[in-house]
């Protein structure tokens, strides 16, 4: 899966893409990342002195009143055509991060592997991103939290993590059906053999007995019995 992502501060995901996992699954052409700034498709506006930088400006005053500035919409849709006329493939969803979108799952991010080989990330700055690139571009909103963030790109990441883990070959697929959520992505198989409720049972590693302020914090029992039937009945009992 190719993911093609625009953001005014590129430098944000470099270290994030180029560490653990995700690096090396885009190492091994598991996946494959782009960075687009807006900036780069538009023209200089005022007077620079000597040597300093060009202004490029790609946000304004919204029509109407109110605090803070909004993302135009031109150096957008500019940039979505520059990524456009690279991608031959049909397959494509676009996606903006905003506080108003549809709240983000775990059924969402499999579903998006399975039906699409382009993914678009339209990442949010400001008071948020002139409402005609969701209508022109035909767009989902999505949300991931009730909360607002300082920016988009910390939204897309985790995004980008929630659907490349699901990609075959990012990580193991045993990793995969023993984690939380996973029985979401097997509703319509009815092959969810963890419980109903979808969240993760409780993990222990090493040592057996824990020490910690002077109080002692032991492993279930259960857990080192080696009986493997009473060992799945305890954590199906143990999901929330």
């Amino acid at each position: 899966m190719n993911f093609h992502i625009i953001t005014l501060f590129p430098d944000i995901f470099k270290s994030y893409l180029n560490e653990s996992i995700l690096a090396r699954a885009i190492k091994n052409k598991k996946i494959k990342f782009s960075l687009y700034n807006p900036r780069d498709v538009v023209k200089p506006t005022g007077a620079q002195k000597k040597n300093e930088k060009p202004y490029l400006r790609v946000d304004g005053k919204p029509y109407g009143g109110g605090a803070g500035m909004v993302l135009q919409a031109e150096p957008i849709l500019k940039t979505f055509t520059k990524i456009k006329n690279k991608i031959k493939n049909k397959k494509t969803k676009v996606v903006i991060f905003s506080a108003k979108g549809k709240m983000f799952n775990q059924k969402i991010a499999y579903d998006w592997t399975k039906k699409y080989k382009e993914m678009i990330f339209i990442t949010g700055r400001y008071e948020g991103i002139d409402e005609r690139v969701k209508k022109a571009l035909k767009a989902e909103e999505i949300s991931i939290g009730p909360y607002v963030l300082t920016d988009g790109d910390v939204a897309v990441m985790v995004v980008f993590s929630a659907v490349a883990r699901l990609i075959p070959g990012v990580i193991r697929l045993e990793s995969l059906s023993e984690e939380s959520h996973w029985n979401l992505l097997l509703k319509k198989e009815k092959e969810n053999k963890v419980g109903e409720s979808g969240l993760e049972y409780p993990h222990y590693t090493r040592p057996e007995i824990l020490e910690y302020k002077g109080k002692k914090y032991r492993v279930p029992k259960i857990l080192l019995s080696g009986n493997h039937a009473k060992i799945t009945e305890w954590r199906n009992k143990k999901q929330k």
